[in-house]
């Protein structure tokens, strides 16, 4: 049975709308609000998942009327729009655009901001919902909340709900991301805060638990018994680019380590949660964390790797040194590459290596989880001309194409008894069809509904700082002196191949 809405498209007659809200974008005249938010929200209008009682204010210092901002944003969407636009749908979308100039450290203009936000729930019947979304520098996440607090926007009641999407770094160490969760707390509950990690609104990521829960011949072998080793493996091609001067302060471990590539680890390894309830899923993401061997100060030299790319040649192109790019100090120490080795210690991973790796300007843009199982015995094929057994390898492909494929071996047609390599491969695309996406949209649709399994909680957060603490420590005591260590286009220094070949083990050959 078809359902048809009030602008009489068909939908889904499961889909639920968001609930009505204005979304208040803090930063609405930077890149991150007109690339990804903007374009994110018209495609949930698209796929008639926003409520019509929806509106978006934009809050920046830019000075801007309400209709100045529509043209602004309406130029923007055509170059940045993932699909067509359709004109009618637009003219509704654009009609609950407003904007609000203001100087973040201003309190009288949050008081501007309240008046107009109770304007548009008069126009637009949004119910005094309110969800902020912090498109700023991570400095600036505690004054704007604190700003919020005093202009009474954080408080609930009488049904409404206040919510906030704080974007990552969260903090950067344990004790930053502490004291930052301690300042916020004072002015919301853990309930309203949504700590936002783009990673996992990617198709694959969100899959991963249906992948391990739903399919009844993956779970009884995804344990120490029948997996050698894990490697997840977030490669960027490009380089620092305008971003030098945040890189240079923060550098991949930072960057990458605690938010995007923990969120994959532990959905990776968590035990079943007993619900898909938002709190149930994060209770047994931070008990992986917890459960991650600490590396000692010597294990830091031993189970980590760092790198900083020279220059050399990315897609037939030269590209510049690390040390060469705009705002990036020509001394500079910070890593663009980490490798590293973790332990889970708990009954199902004990004595299984993950195996992580990170970094910029290498061969190809791919983030992936490659799960390798343990080799068969070579018995049965002692006397044939099979020389050895490849293991089986799992691969969840989170980027740019996102898929699942599995290796495994067949023998070749023929009287001998001869092994070739076989892969079933998954597309996303070749199954359900491609649907236009900026990585955002499950991620505020969520918010909307107050669903927060796929954003971090404070616990996960703290937790994932004190896994790295140590190593940031050791290198932050001793600066790396051979910088830079690996060639643009290349997968990094030597001594992240040693990790492995210590191990007897190497990296997967990652391909787009």
């Amino acid at each position: 049975m078809e359902c048809t809405n009030e602008r009489g498209a068909v939908s889904d007659p499961l889909g639920k709308t968001g609930d009505p809200c204005v979304m208040v974008i803090f930063g609405a005249s930077g890149d991150l609000a007109k690339r990804k938010l903007l374009p994110a929200l018209y495609n949930l209008a698209r796929e008639r998942l926003l409520s019509r009682e929806f509106a978006i204010v934009g809050f920046s210092r830019t000075r801007m009327s309400h209709e100045e901002f529509r043209e602004r944003i309406s130029k923007d969407m055509k170059e940045h729009a993932t699909g067509s636009i359709d004109p009618d749908l637009w003219n509704w979308f654009v009609q609950r655009l407003y904007y609000s100039p203001g100087d973040i450290q201003d309190s009288n203009d949050y008081q501007q901001l309240k008046d107009l936000l109770l304007k548009v729930d008069k126009e637009q019947g949004t119910r005094g919902n309110y969800l902020y979304y912090l498109a700023t520098s991570p400095e600036l996440f505690s004054p704007i909340i604190q700003h919020i607090g005093a202009a009474g926007l954080a408080r609930e009641e009488n049904g409404r709900w206040r919510r906030v999407i704080i974007e990552k770094p969260f903090g950067r160490d344990v004790e930053s991301a502490c004291a930052l969760n301690q300042e916020i707390r004072k002015v919301l509950t853990e309930s309203q805060i949504y700590r936002i990690d783009h990673y996992l609104g990617k198709e694959t990521v969100q899959n991963i638990m249906v992948f391990r829960f739903a399919n009844g011949i993956f779970e009884p072998i995804w344990n120490r018994r029948y997996i050698d080793h894990v490697q997840i493996t977030v490669a960027e091609d490009i380089g620092v680019g305008q971003r030098g001067d945040y890189y240079d302060k923060a550098g991949a471990l930072r960057d990458m380590v605690p938010n995007h590539m923990f969120q994959l680890l532990t959905l990776t390894a968590m035990e079943p949660p007993i619900s898909f309830e938002a709190d149930a899923v994060r209770d047994e993401q931070v008990k992986i964390l917890h459960a991650i061997q600490s590396i000692s100060p010597e294990g830091v030299l031993s189970f980590t790797v760092r790198g900083q790319y020279g220059e050399g040649m990315v897609k037939g192109q030269r590209v510049p040194a690390y040390r060469s790019e705009p705002s990036v100090p020509p001394d500079s120490c910070t890593e663009t590459f980490v490798a590293m080795k973790l332990f889970i210690d708990n009954w199902r991973w004990a004595n299984v290596p993950f195996y992580l790796r990170t970094g910029k300007r290498l061969p190809c843009r791919v983030t992936e989880i490659a799960i390798q199982f343990k080799s068969a015995p070579f018995v049965l094929f002692r006397k044939t001309t099979v020389e050895h057994l490849k293991p089986n390898l799992l691969v969840l492909h989170i980027q740019p194409n996102e898929g699942i494929s599995l290796n495994f071996g067949a023998k070749v047609p023929g009287p001998l008894v001869r092994m070739g390599t076989v892969d079933m491969e998954f597309k996303y695309e070749d199954y359900f069809g491609r649907t236009p996406s900026t990585g955002h949209e499950r991620l505020l649709y969520d918010c909307m509904l107050g669903d927060a399994t796929l954003f971090q909680r404070a616990d996960m957060v703290e937790a994932s700082w004190g896994v790295v603490s140590t190593v940031q420590d050791v290198w932050n005591a001793l600066p790396h002196r051979r910088y830079p260590n690996y060639a643009s286009g290349t997968w990094g220094p030597q001594e992240a191949n040693e990790l492995m070949a210590r191990d007897g083990r190497e990296w997967r050959k990652c391909i787009k």
